[in-house]
């Protein structure tokens, strides 16, 4: 719906941007000026037709634990912290999140804040950095937002504003009802008792739009297909308990989450990105996964390693700094002759790249630690826009730190997985005209004397 919000107000001539005060994923993308951002906020940037900035998403909370994350603070990475430790720096972090709102509204007519999850949890409402606690901070109007897809929409609308406080109340302007199936007239007795029950106007029954693929937002799922698989070209994605940058497989409609050894074959086996690398591997070796990679590699599978993945793909992984594990060093799955050390800088930058003489993409890179070549020659995965070889491609074993190459039709044709001819573009036509039929009753919902709040 944000992302929406933008690209209609954007087709409008209206200089908009986004802003997410704080996000929690591990989605993240690199800023071409510097730092990450939250990959959402990165759409919905691109969405207004502007190159992403940490201002957009000044905080990026990135698990690293059932109860911690990783804290990066205007792009650039902060503090290892628990959810309680977090809390005792909200003072901190809220003059952070103010001061970045307040360089973008001098720079753009208007902003549209996206909140994280629920508006009233109410035992939190006093560390509230990026719901109502900072829509009445700045005298925001603001949107609530049902999905009726989840069910329940009657009492998640309902119970949410009848547990406003009065300049909450006061701010809100409408309600929507999103992902809805079917003939939307057929909730029109819904929608009748729900602006009778809030005493306040519904923008619209917005319709459910399979059609219209956004990245997504964390890394909760990999759409997962298998019977849409075909011989020769059947894939897998590991999913690491910690994985990161699912959207590397977003081109991949048909593959398989794999979690435990299973009797199919593949041709393509991904190890993805993930914010704990050595935690990571030694769940793979608790799951068997390490023999099941073998045992299929043996049969024919192409093994390719993405960040964390490539690194695990090596022959040993140490973290002398301690920056992701207790441990000092892991034994590596031993396919790729390499061997990574985990640094204290993290490196956060776009990649132009090319395999063989094919046409340039566009990948970035958001990692810890640097990895060796432990032979010489080892032929390289890609070539970098400065000439230098990255990633190594040896026999039927891939490994690359550029998130995002397998984005592009020409690297999956390059290594052999032919997905068709399917768009996978941005959407953002689409999601404008998806808002427009709306957009009028929004613009006169949210504007004041024919400006837009």
């Amino acid at each position: 719906m944000a992302t929406a919000i933008c690209a209609w107000l954007r087709r409008r001539g209206i200089r908009v941007a986004p802003f997410k005060a704080q996000n929690m994923s591990n989605n993240s993308y690199p800023c071409r000026a510097g730092g990450e951002i939250g990959r959402a906020q990165v759409a919905q940037a691109w969405a207004c037709g502007l190159e992403p900035e940490p201002a957009m998403n000044p905080i990026l909370l990135k698990p690293n634990s059932d109860t911690g994350s990783q804290v990066v603070l205007n792009g650039k990475v902060w503090k290892n912290l628990s959810a309680r430790e977090y809390y005792q720096y909200h003072d901190d972090l809220l003059k952070v999140v103010m001061s970045t709102y307040e360089d973008l509204a001098a720079r753009f007519d208007v902003i549209v804040i996206e909140g994280a999850g629920s508006v009233c949890e109410l035992n939190l409402r006093q560390y509230d950095l990026v719901n109502l606690g900072l829509v009445t901070k700045l005298s925001a109007p603001w949107l609530l937002v049902g999905d009726i897809e989840r069910g329940g929409v009657f009492g998640s609308i309902i119970g949410t504003v009848s547990l406003l406080t009065a300049q909450e109340r006061s701010l809100l302007r409408a309600f929507a009802v999103n992902k809805f199936r079917g003939d939307p007239t057929l909730f029109e007795e819904g929608r009748t008792i729900l602006e009778t029950k809030t005493a306040c106007p519904c923008l619209g029954v917005f319709p459910y739009a399979p059609d219209i693929d956004l990245d997504d937002e964390d890394s909760l799922s990999i759409p997962s297909e298998p019977d849409k698989s075909r011989a020769g070209v059947r894939c897998a994605v590991i999913a690491f308990p910690r994985i990161s940058n699912t959207t590397d497989f977003r081109r991949l409609k048909g593959a398989a989450r794999i979690d435990r050894p299973t009797d199919r074959s593949f041709d393509f086996i991904f190890l993805p990105g993930t914010k704990s690398t050595i935690a990571d591997l030694q769940w793979l070796r608790s799951q068997q996964l390490d023999k099941w990679l073998a045992e299929q590699h043996a049969r024919g599978a192409t093994l390719i390693g993405i960040c964390g993945g490539f690194q695990m793909l090596g022959q040993s992984i140490s973290d002398p700094f301690q920056m992701e594990s207790a441990g000092k060093e892991a034994i590596g799955l031993g396919f790729l002759p390499v061997k990574t050390s985990l640094t204290q800088q993290k490196v956060t930058r776009v990649r132009e790249a090319r395999i063989g003489q094919g046409s340039w993409f566009s990948a970035y890179e958001i990692h810890l630690g640097e990895t060796i070549h432990e032979q010489t020659g080892l032929p390289s995965f890609a070539v970098l826009e400065n000439g230098s070889g990255e990633g190594v491609r040896l026999g039927r074993v891939i490994g690359t730190y550029l998130h995002g190459a397998f984005e592009h039709l020409e690297v999956l044709t390059a290594v052999g997985i032919d997905v068709g001819n399917e768009s996978c573009g941005e959407p953002f036509e689409a999601l404008a005209d998806w808002f427009e039929p709306f957009g009028e009753r929004f613009y006169n919902l949210f504007s004041t004397r024919n400006r837009l709040c």
